[in-house]
């Protein structure tokens, strides 16, 4: 039996910290994300042949480089480890737009990573790409997390603090609960948004945020919507970036004025989640859309179920 020459996957986008887990919490969501084709060739090295755009058009800003594209780079790290010969080319089809606090780099370090794995004839675990991804990921936003990169690969909603890397955790999601995510059209720069992050905190603000998190972690496992919404908090990093995005106060009191349970930046932002009822969701959604424009920004939104999947092979051949 030959080898397969051709696979296409697709990894979602995802909401980044959920408030309370900075750089240890994400959640997958639907209806956005990224397609790379990998594709068998003889050549020494990966390569990318091109990368497309929301629009279907080359993309004028992401390179073809495979040394600075982050899908490349991360199929770069699995072929180097788990390709069985030659090497391959990819073609990447962005979906999620650039800088946009919805895991933008991740969707397309998995997706790369994904179809890479699917090219062999004994396919490796979803699991087991994990540290592949990563690579491509630490490139784009020069830290170590993987916030986006493992609700991207492996669905729904993932606990992956830095220091038990590779090692991930799924974590219950309540049952009845769908997030909403709004994106702004603004950029949010993620590598200088990290930078700009103060190094000290107060034990009392540690202490705070830390409560937020086990409760919300608790209230997931034990599916209390109400101590779910009584700990969505960030007392942390939300305050310090939710000045880069004008239209966040506005969005987050819309939201929560339509009954959300809480409501954050996602990732460095400029996108917003909130968490709600599922059948509040919709409203919600318009709710925010409305406030969002009313500052002047175009924008659009997604509900998702908060158990939603993660990366697939879309075609192998």
């Amino acid at each position: 039996m030959s080898k397969p020459q051709f696979a296409r996957a697709f990894a979602p986008a995802s909401i980044g910290n959920l408030g309370v887990g900075f750089d240890m919490l994400g959640l997958a969501i639907a209806g956005a994300g990224d397609r790379v084709d990998a594709r068998r060739t003889e050549a020494s090295d990966v390569t990318v042949a091109e990368v497309r755009g929301l629009d279907g058009e080359i993309h004028p800003y992401l390179p073809n480089e495979a040394t600075e594209n982050t899908a490349s780079i991360a199929a770069a790290a699995f072929w180097q480890m788990h390709g069985d010969e030659g090497s391959i080319e990819i073609t990447v089809h962005k979906g999620v737009p650039l800088q946009s606090g919805m895991g933008s780099s991740a969707a397309s370090a998995v997706a790369a990573v994904v179809a890479a794995n699917a090219l062999l004839d004994k396919p490796l675990a979803m699991a087991q790409l994990l540290p592949h991804a990563i690579e491509g990921e630490k490139f784009a936003s020069k830290g170590l997390h993987a916030d986006n990169v493992a609700p991207s690969l492996l669905g729904g909603m993932i606990f992956c603090p830095p220091a038990l890397l590779p090692d991930t955790y799924s974590i219950a999601v309540p049952k009845g609960i769908s997030s909403v995510l709004l994106h702004p059209e603004l950029q949010v720069n993620t590598a200088q948004s990290r930078k700009g992050l103060a190094r000290g905190y107060s034990m009392e603000q540690w202490i705070t945020q830390q409560s937020y998190f086990g409760g919300f972690i608790a209230a997931c496992e034990q599916n209390d919507t109400d101590l779910l919404a009584r700990c969505l908090h960030d007392v942390i990093i939300e305050p310090q970036r939710a000045a880069a995005v004008p239209c966040f106060d506005g969005v987050k009191n819309s939201a929560m004025n339509a009954g959300a349970m809480g409501c954050s930046l996602s990732g460095s932002g400029p996108s917003i989640f909130a968490l709600c009822a599922d059948n509040s969701a919709v409203k919600i959604a318009t709710a925010m859309e409305q406030e969002c424009r009313n500052h002047g920004y175009e924008c659009q939104s997604w509900v998702s179920a908060m158990g939603s999947p993660g990366a697939v092979v879309e075609r192998r051949e």
